[in-house]
């Protein structure tokens, strides 16, 4: 049986603790929106803070970017 991306993808996310802490979003967007949406996200939760970072990210045959975001819920 051949697997496609969105089969592992799938299975990946599956995977994933959900209690690690951390928050998640994701986002699909065109390329220069995502780019902006990341941007404004890091602004918003600096990374040395929220320990904030690009999770995963893929583009979709369409053109659109498809990623998550992680941060921790607080800065404390």
């Amino acid at each position: 049986m051949a697997l496609r991306p969105r089969d592992l993808a799938s299975r990946m996310a599956g995977r994933r603790k959900s209690d690690d802490g951390y928050l998640r979003e994701t986002f699909t967007l065109p390329r220069d929106k995502a780019r902006t949406r990341a941007r404004d996200y890091f602004a918003r939760y600096p990374k040395a803070a929220y320990m904030s970072s690009v999770e995963s990210w893929r583009e979709l045959p369409g053109g659109d970017i498809e990623f998550t975001m992680r941060r921790l819920p607080s800065a404390d």
